[in-house]
């Protein structure tokens, strides 16, 4: 299951030595409802391995300003607090896993 992010919980979940996947979406983006299920099977899956989250963008404009979301959904792949690769738009299960299993 994927982790709920805010601007107020964003730090404490970038502590982690884990791989940091983040799901930028919104309750009213059609391509966010397509990949919603992929993100918390994915969460689940690499739940010992990886950190989930989604993070509502209507909500927390400061992260979503401090990493420069413009379009959603936008998947971020964040390492030792840095983005080290990112998805933008909808795709297949696939597509993650495989960012997923090239950065662990």
């Amino acid at each position: 299951m994927a982790l709920q992010i805010t601007d107020a919980t964003l730090d404490s979940v970038l502590e982690t030595d884990k791989l940091v996947v983040i799901d930028f979406w919104a309750e009213w983006c059609g391509p966010c409802k397509m990949i919603g299920p992929i993100i918390e099977e994915i969460g689940e899956e690499y739940k010992d391995k990886v950190v989930v989250g989604k993070l509502n963008v209507d909500d927390n404009d400061e992260t979503t300003g401090k990493y420069g979301i413009r379009n959603i959904p936008t998947v971020l792949f964040i390492k030792n607090g840095k983005v080290v690769d990112k998805v933008v738009g909808a795709g297949p299960k696939t597509l993650f896993t495989e960012k997923i299993n090239n950065l662990l």
